[in-house]
């Protein structure tokens, strides 16, 4: 995925601050919330999420609210659902297309809560 390539179809200027933000969401496997991410930052936490909120204004990540009352964030590549463990609230992506429909509505996100196959076996 190419930084340039995304600020430019979204029409946002690309500071060093967005291009460091999007390097790590690019370059993770799975959300991350600000405190996963922050030594990694060279910026306060009010330029962060000003940063953030342009982001998801632009649809270029897509957010969430996990258990432990973070927000996560993740480059929005392709729609899919999360699956957050309430024993042990490890995230995970879930790429199986889930069929779920309401009439009159469009479902863009589904968080799935409930207890992971590893705190299963505990």
């Amino acid at each position: 995925m190419n930084i340039e390539n995304i600020v430019n179809t979204k029409n946002i200027k690309l500071t060093s601050a967005r291009k460091t933000i999007l390097e790590i969401l690019i370059s993770s496997n799975k959300p991350l919330s600000y405190e996963d991410i922050k030594s990694k930052l060279s910026m306060d936490k009010a330029t962060f999420y000003r940063n953030i909120t342009k982001f998801e204004e632009e649809n270029v990540i897509n957010s969430f609210e996990s258990n432990d009352k973070k927000r996560y964030f993740e480059i929005q590549k392709t729609k899919h659902s999360h699956f957050i463990c309430t024993s042990c609230s490890k995230i995970e992506c879930i790429h199986e297309k889930l069929d779920l429909k309401l009439s009159k509505y469009q479902i863009d996100n589904i968080i799935i809560k409930g207890i992971c196959p590893k705190c299963l076996d505990k």
